[in-house]
């Protein structure tokens, strides 16, 4: 049972924004208000439920379970005390008031609907904490936020507060513990090291007689269809979803004409377990001509308009490409390049090689995702997915709107600046120390922070240079070539004098991406191979050969590897495509060959197995979109290495997964397609209110990894779990390593 607490009540009833003037607690019980504002839903009837609390765990029964924290720059320790309350032991506020931060996810806040907050609270030292209710994502800007005295009484704190913006299913509760307004105006700038204690935590709705609900669930139409159209000669099939009963037969409508081109009968139904649907399919691949068509089943059931023709890509091809500039960091973006997104020169400061006072030139390259961190590890892959386009299918590039080679060296170039010229390690990232706000880039202006030297970045940077040399030597840049191969090879031999030592891990103090990869072998295989591609030196056979060993005994013998965690996919194409392994170690070859095939026919089995035919059939990871684009990558390759017709199907199937033949029956790429992504976590189309069109999203996360996500996705399938919403980071951020494997998917098209 918990210790009764003298408790001073102080009732602060207030609306949004209004914050507490002058109050301080006092040994006797007293009661004080701050101003108030009549607001709306006075004299409404109260609907609501007064005794059912929306916290969760609000007594610390169930120890620290639901709460986090977060430190900007401040320190601090939170725990369940013997009194069983929320104890925050503060050794370091920082230098604003979220320094340190406790909050609270999972609970709904409806516009129009009155809330009560409640709670105990006291310090071993006077200051204030914040209280706030925020969205969580975004620009994180305050629904309710309240200043509250602390002192060494407990104090009993109210606040009241009408949600006036749309309702929000995951916003988040914040006690800002940190360097206060308050605090810095009594000039309590350092505070001695000290404690916060909060309890008994009520959030309660007082009155919903004028609440907004919030709708959930995923609405999309029972027929699939690729968004963007179907080239003249390629296979189409249109997914149904659980049709009524003797809805089996479906025509193709010319949109001009309201009349069918094509009638065909619906194959059976079959069980979708991971999307909790019933699918059935109808092939319309006779439609040759060009045009605006619809598919509409004999019970009215229709798809969107979608067009065939030559090159139906053409047009969005070019912003899904010109996304990459729009990436560019340390330029100016000019009005005439990236219209309304835009921007003056941003992180053109010398950025700190952490640990040290050292500071180096490290501008360029692209910002990486919805922030713009740096990294080598996802920047090799982005590189390699544009070279190998270029080099698999250089037609795709020839109207001159795009050029894969031009847009690669502003990255290549950055990541030169990103080795150490001493030792040939390679630094993992650049980065501020912490995620920025909802920011356009060059408001981005915190101090700029190289993380440590990583094996991973190392082994990619020198295989990602090997492949630049030999594409930039063939295409007449013989200086870059020199260049790009010095840097891989001093780049290969750090990694073989440092293999085993420990991989890259977050500095304590620098919370951005991490990239972690505790598995460096297959990096270290994709640079061996280019190295040999590039060189034909038979040094590098026995690298191949020791790489190949640890990579096949890590994946199950197959190599399916196109995403910057697993690079073995590109070492096994450099491989096959060099003659002079067959010379030098048939046997090696065979052995990539026998992997690399292995791992495409398993895509293949995926995919037949999923009634929308792309290669998931179970639970969807953190960025998926970007797992089925590589598969997609994988399936193009095998097909031009060994020509198979379930290769090249099943390589656009895909691509139509991507771009509207999925169970949530929208096109992943913003923008593109009638009904596709609007609202990506993405800092610039969040501070300008428009999405930058062509971008690729994260997609479907069973995992439910951030608070809107879990809040509005719980009860869907795994394979629903989406929401185009800014605030999921973990299924609707945009990433460069997503949209290169879109890019090569559609220049192989």
């Amino acid at each position: 049972m918990k210790i009764t607490k003298r408790l001073i009540s102080i009732m602060l009833i207030a609306t949004m924004g209004i914050s507490l003037m002058g109050c301080n607690g006092s040994k006797d019980s007293t009661e004080v208000k701050a101003p108030t504002q009549q607001n709306s839903n006075t004299g409404a009837a109260n609907t609501a439920d007064p005794n059912k609390n929306l916290i969760k765990n609000g007594d610390f029964a169930d120890g620290t379970n639901g709460y986090g924290t977060y430190e900007y720059d401040g320190t601090s320790n939170m725990k369940v005390n013997e009194k069983q309350e929320l104890q925050v032991d503060i050794s370091d506020v920082g230098s604003v008031a979220h320094g340190v931060q406790i909050y609270y996810d999972g609970f709904k806040l409806l516009k129009g609907a009155v809330y009560e907050f409640s709670c105990d609270i006291y310090g071993t030292i006077d200051r204030d904490v914040e209280v706030r209710f925020q969205i969580n994502g975004g620009d994180y800007h305050a629904y309710f936020m309240e200043s509250v005295p602390v002192t060494k009484d407990v104090t009993r704190y109210t606040g009241e507060f009408t949600m006036e913006e749309e309702s929000d299913p995951a916003p988040r509760l914040c006690f800002n513990m940190g360097l206060t307004d308050k605090m810095k105006d009594s000039g309590l700038n350092k505070p001695e090291k000290h404690s916060v204690i909060i309890d008994n935590l009520k959030l309660i709705v007082k009155d919903d007689s004028k609440a907004t609900k919030i709708e959930s669930g995923v609405n999309a139409p029972k027929v699939k269809i690729n968004q963007l159209g179907y080239d003249i000669d390629a296979a189409k099939v249109a997914v149904f979803t659980d049709l009524e009963d003797g809805d089996d037969t479906f025509s193709v409508i010319d949109v001009a004409t309201g009349k069918s081109v094509f009638d065909g009968k619906i194959g059976d139904k079959v069980k979708n377990l991971y999307a909790e649907e019933q699918n059935s399919t109808g092939d319309f691949s006779q439609v040759k001509d060009a045009g605006k068509y619809k598919v509409v089943t004999s019970k009215g059931e229709e798809s969107y308009e979608f067009v065939i023709g030559e090159n139906p890509y053409k047009e969005d091809f070019k912003d899904i490409t010109h996304m990459l500039y729009l990436q560019r960091c340390g330029q100016e973006l000019t009005k005439d390049m990236a219209g309304d997104f835009a921007h003056p020169v941003c992180h053109n400061t010398k950025a700190t090689i952490y640990g040290t006072d050292k500071k180096i030139d490290v501008t360029g390259g692209w910002h990486d995702a919805g922030d713009f961190g740096r990294y080598v590890v996802p920047g090799a892959k982005t590189v390699a997915d544009l070279l190998l386009a270029y080099e698999i299918s250089p037609d795709a590039f020839s109207d001159g709107t795009f050029s894969p080679l031009d847009e690669a060296k502003y990255e290549i170039d950055w990541m030169l600046k990103m080795q150490d010229p001493k030792s040939g390690g390679v630094y993992h990232k650049v980065t501020c120390k912490s995620f920025p706000g909802t920011v356009m880039p060059q408001d981005e202006t915190d101090e700029l922070v190289v993380s440590p030297i990583s094996k991973a970045a190392t082994a990619d940077f020198a295989a990602v240079m090997a492949l630049s040399s030999r594409i930039y030597g063939a295409n007449g840049d013989k200086k870059s070539a020199e260049k790009y191969l010095k840097a891989a090879k001093k780049a290969f031999d750090y990694y073989l004098e440092h293999m085993y030592d420990s991989s890259f891990k977050n500095p304590k103090d620098i919370v951005t991406g991490e990239y972690g990869d505790s598995f460096s072998r297959d990096e270290y295989f994709w640079a061996a191979t280019e190295l040999y591609k590039t060189t034909g030196d038979a040094k590098y056979v026995e690298h191949i050969s020791a790489a190949l060993v640890d990579t096949l005994d890590n994946y199950d013998n197959k190599i399916t590897g196109f995403g910057w965690m697993d690079m073995s996919g590109y070492g096994a194409y450099a491989a096959l495509t060099t003659d002079k392994l067959k010379a030098d170690s048939t046997s090696l070859r065979n052995d990539i060959e026998k992997a690399f095939f292995a791992g495409a026919d398993e895509i293949i089995k995926t995919s037949k197995k999923n009634p929308y035919m792309y290669a998931r059939y179970g639970e969807y990871e953190w960025g998926s979109n970007m797992g089925i684009a590589n598969n997609g990558m994988q399936l193009v390759i095998a097909n031009k290495l060994k020509a198979n017709e379930d290769y090249d199907f099943y390589s656009k199937a895909q691509l139509n997964y991507l771009l509207g033949v999925n169970p949530n029956g929208i096109s992943y790429v913003t923008c593109k397609g009638t009904a596709a992504a609007q609202h990506p976590h993405h800092r610039p189309s969040q501070v300008l209110g428009k999405c930058v069109p062509g971008m690729l999203v994260g997609g479907p996360n069973s995992g439910l990894d951030d608070p809107y996500a879990k809040a509005v996705l719980e009860n869907e399938a795994p394979a629903k779990r989406y929401v185009d919403n800014e605030q999921s980071y973990s299924t609707n951020e945009i990433c460069i390593y997503w949209n290169s494997p879109l890019i090569f998917l559609l220049a192989a098209q």
